[in-house]
């Protein structure tokens, strides 16, 4: 039955019998023989199959629906398995913020292949906010509030967002010291995120801030440097700045209206079974982080 719904499930993808015996390395009368097997099982009819073309039944619709679930669920159970061994197999896609992925992810996935000489590693580094199930990634970095119940989600380090501007910018402008002293300058947007707002907390209350400036850009790591070339306020991670605010390059403003922690997260589909080589990935990502003086 297993290898019945395997055959059925690739003929759909595939979109022939032909097609489906190539990847196989069999001839196509086995192909149809296992369908023929599947359908007579049933008692329904999956496929309606000509010489050039496979069309799905209704009722085959929505059992090709269920085998991919099935399937899917069998593979992921597999792979549980063996991660007890401690293996990490297949193919692993990861997705995380530019700026933190260039830092923080892609440095750790050498030593984590050379443990794991059997995987292959796609990382996707965008700050786009990705679509795990559209984009088929197993696995996203995010640092943000989460606000997304259909993922579960693994917390791997803290984070703190603050106000950065450059010194010689404070110099020509001013130090903004309420949050209406917002209005008067120029703002650093990601994207967006101006539409979002920035985040500030007041008298113990959140409070989402619309924020305005004449320079937008979809790559924090440009907001980054136009806040060091003195073009404007930024709202950017601890992680990114605190190098710049120990040697002074940057300075921090509105400290006592400071966001809440933006915690660094691992996102993952909601699954029955978590696959193995996610599992070790994401420990392996809390390991580097809690090494002591990581952060520092």
């Amino acid at each position: 039955m297993l290898k019945q719904m395997e055959t059925f499930v690739a003929v759909v993808n595939l979109g022939s019998l032909s097609a489906a015996a190539r990847q196989e390395g069999v001839v196509a009368a086995m192909i149809g023989r296992r369908l023929d097997a599947l359908e007579e099982r049933l008692g329904v009819k999956l496929l309606v199959r000509t010489t050039r073309s496979v069309t799905l039944t209704q009722e085959g619709s929505a059992f090709f629906e269920d085998c991919q679930r099935i399937l899917a669920e069998l593979a992921e159970a597999e792979a549980a398995v063996a991660s007890g061994s401690g293996r990490a197999r297949g193919h692993l896609r990861l997705s995380a913020p530019a700026g933190f992925g260039r830092r923080h992810v892609a440095p750790h996935i050498a030593s984590f292949l050379q443990a794991h000489p059997d995987l292959r590693v796609t990382l996707d580094l965008s700050d786009r906010l990705v679509d795990l199930a559209r984009d088929r990634i197993d696995c996203a970095i995010r640092i943000s509030d989460l606000a997304d119940s259909s993922l579960v989600a693994v917390r791997l380090a803290e984070n703190r967002r603050v106000v950065v501007a450059s010194p010689a910018y404070l110099a020509r402008h001013g130090i903004p010291r309420t949050l209406e002293d917002l209005a008067g300058h120029n703002c650093l947007s990601l994207g967006e995120s101006q539409s979002r707002g920035w985040t500030f907390k007041v008298d113990g209350e959140l409070l989402n801030l619309r924020v305005r400036g004449v320079l937008e850009c979809n790559d924090g790591a440009v907001l980054h440097d136009w806040a060091l070339a003195g073009l404007g306020l930024a709202w950017r991670s601890l992680w990114e700045v605190k190098d710049d605010l120990s040697d002074g390059r940057l300075v921090t403003v509105l400290e006592r209206f400071s966001s809440p922690d933006y915690p660094v997260y691992a996102v993952v589909p909601q699954r029955r079974f978590l696959p193995g080589r996610v599992r070790l990935f994401i420990d392996h990502l809390k390991a580097c982080y809690s090494s002591p003086g990581y952060w520092d």
